[in-house]
């Protein structure tokens, strides 16, 4: 009714301008032809506006990180200069924004084996330096890990720097079999193999699941070991699964005894590269004061980017993810290697 009574207001309102206008049909000059338009330009209350999102899409968060090649971080981007791919296709940005104060979530994992046993005291030591200089009161938590032959969670979650210090000062090179439960009583969280083995495969599953998982903000995992794995029930490639389906960046720290057989590069930075983290090989105490400083940088200095797939199919499959800085290929862009799509239930 409301519509009808529209209607009849406008067919009145044309009849009263007819009436009272002077110029006869026949004297009106016809209108001058619309100015030829840009088409490749977009109406002014457009150019601006956020792409709309379809109620129930799914969302594809990016943290990324940018470096020139003497490794500086460039800061200074704004959305226009970066472009985002999935499997090989463009696609639209939702949001972009550099990220600094977003709440981080820190899983220390250190790897307790005989290999550990010369270098331990030195990776407590910068551990509890990073700890104290990265984690903001009430906003960041860490908690830490020691793993062998199963992990171990000797001090839960906690922005508490004194716990945490506690914590990595309770961490000791395992020697014998260890008592049932973990340190000070707290329980195992994966179960373990024979004694001396290491599972690092294992711990960084676990770590991703059970208790990053539970975590808001950038949840990270700091893995201190040589990276030898002998006794993971996961492969390596689960445990780089399990990182993507729960957001979570590995920055390994390779560090051992070259009498216990050195250190095994290759696996520490295909985790770090394959999560958007970075792989460290210090030589000294000096070196491993330098690579947390890094890590510590490298968390202050994120983008972080949103969108929403083209490929809407809800098929669960795994798909790869590209940002890149448009015309600049001497840039490098580290971020997560890919996301697994919404299965249909």
């Amino acid at each position: 009714m409301k519509r009808l009574n529209l209607c009849i207001l406008a067919i009145v309102v044309a009849f009263s301008a007819i009436s009272f206008n002077p110029v006869t049909a026949q004297e009106q000059k016809p209108p001058a032809p619309p100015a030829q338009q840009d088409k490749n330009k977009k109406p002014p209350d457009e150019e601006d506006q956020e792409p709309a999102i379809k109620l129930g899409a799914q969302l594809v968060t990016a943290h990324f990180n940018v470096t020139d090649k003497t490794n500086r971080y460039i800061n200074d981007l704004a959305k226009d200069d970066i472009e985002v791919f999935e499997d090989n296709k463009p696609q639209r940005i939702f949001s972009f924004e550099r990220q600094t104060d977003l709440p981080i979530t820190i899983a220390m994992l250190i790897d307790i084996s005989g290999s550990q046993a010369y270098t331990l005291p030195y990776e407590v030591a910068a551990g509890q330096r990073f700890l104290s200089r990265v984690l903001r009161p009430n906003k960041d938590i860490a908690a830490v890990v020691s793993f062998e032959h199963e992990s171990v969670l000797v001090q839960d979650f906690t922005s508490n720097i004194e716990k945490l210090r506690r914590a990595l000062d309770d961490v000791r090179v395992s020697v014998q079999a260890p008592a049932i439960g973990g340190v000070g009583g707290t329980p195992p969280i994966n179960g373990g193999s024979s004694v001396g083995a290491t599972a690092m495969y294992d711990s960084i599953y676990a770590a991703s699941s059970e208790l990053l998982a539970r975590e808001a903000g950038r949840r990270v995992i700091i893995l201190l070991t040589d990276g030898a794995d002998n006794a993971s029930r996961v492969k390596q490639r689960d445990a780089i699964e399990r990182t993507w389906r729960k957001e979570v960046i590995v920055y390994s720290i390779g560090i051992g005894d070259p009498i216990h057989g050195g250190i095994d590069s290759g696996a520490l930075k295909r985790v770090a590269a394959e999560t958007g983290g970075r792989a460290f090989f210090p030589r000294n105490e000096e070196d491993l004061d330098r690579a947390f400083a890094l890590i510590d940088e490298d968390l202050r200095s994120q983008f972080i980017l949103t969108y929403e797939p083209a490929n809407e199919a809800k098929d669960g499959s795994f798909r790869t993810i590209q940002i890149r800085v448009k015309n600049r290929k001497d840039l490098t862009v580290r971020h997560r290697r890919g996301y697994f799509a919404q299965k249909e239930s």
